[in-house]
């Protein structure tokens, strides 16, 4: 009998980091298959999965069967808990293509997000600081974690792929700075074809998705808080670059002048 057919492939994190690009460019790919809308949600659904005993049939109809390869985009999998672990009980040989940014300017990006959709009515300042107790009130399912408050827990980094790693296999992950995709799609999507065994694309249009809404916000980010969140991401840093070989540098030094965000 024939195994039944399984998504092959995510981009599993992060949010605010140039995922909606990538998704965009992958869309276009004549060997991928990708669904109609981005982010499925199907491994963080704790309403309509049974996770015991989980049914995959609605998950597989975002797909057609036309023997181009599955994968989604869902950015939450890599900070929801238990996500990944039910990946890896679906599909142990999943590959998953992981984006990050600098982590100061993804929180400040997540947080003008949130503002601009009226689910946050406080300043970042507070967020980032006493608003941070919100996250405990999060969803039930999913202690001390959060969808909307997450602004600084979803930049640790270190800690989520250190968990990562103890489910899935090194070569099964890719991990880029958002800024390679940005900067360089090209290159960036020449490795991502490779990883996913692949051609590449000769050439794409650069392209930039879901930029934060041009609006009056009611606070900029500040040097206080620039510091406070260095401080905040300092170790988790150093064990992220141990673990992708990603040189967080890069983010870091630029963190002294609030301009360049």
């Amino acid at each position: 009998m024939t195994p039944p057919r399984k998504v092959e492939f995510l981009i599993a994190g992060v949010q605010k980091g140039g995922t909606s690009a990538l998704f965009e460019y992958l869309r276009e790919l004549p060997g991928l298959q990708l669904p109609d809308v981005k982010e499925a949600h199907f491994f963080d659904d704790e309403e309509r999965v049974d996770w015991a005993r989980p049914d995959y049939t609605r998950y597989h109809a975002l797909f057609a069967e036309d023997g181009r390869h599955w994968g989604e985009a869902t950015p939450i999998y890599l900070y929801w808990p238990n996500s990944l672990e039910r990946i890896a009980a679906y599909n142990p040989a999943m590959k998953l293509i992981l984006l990050f940014r600098d982590p100061i300017a993804r929180a400040w990006s997540h947080w003008r997000m949130e503002y601009a959709k009226r689910k946050e009515s406080e300043p970042f300042q507070y967020c980032i600081r006493d608003g941070r107790d919100r996250v405990a009130q999060g969803d039930p399912a999913a202690p001390g974690h959060h969808r909307v408050f997450s602004y600084v827990e979803r930049g640790y980094y270190g800690r989520q792929v250190a968990h990562l790693l103890t489910l899935f296999p090194r070569a099964q992950c890719l991990f880029l700075r958002s800024e390679q995709l940005r900067d360089e799609p090209d290159a960036a999507l020449q490795r991502i074809c490779s990883f996913l065994d692949l051609s590449p694309p000769a050439r794409v249009t650069p392209r930039v998705v879901h930029a934060a809404r041009q609006r009056d916000y009611p606070v900029t980010l500040e040097p206080a808080d620039i510091r406070l969140l260095a401080d905040l991401y300092a170790s988790d840093l150093k064990q992220f670059s141990h673990l992708t070989g990603i040189d967080a540098t890069l983010w870091t030094q630029s963190w002294h002048n609030p301009a360049e965000r």
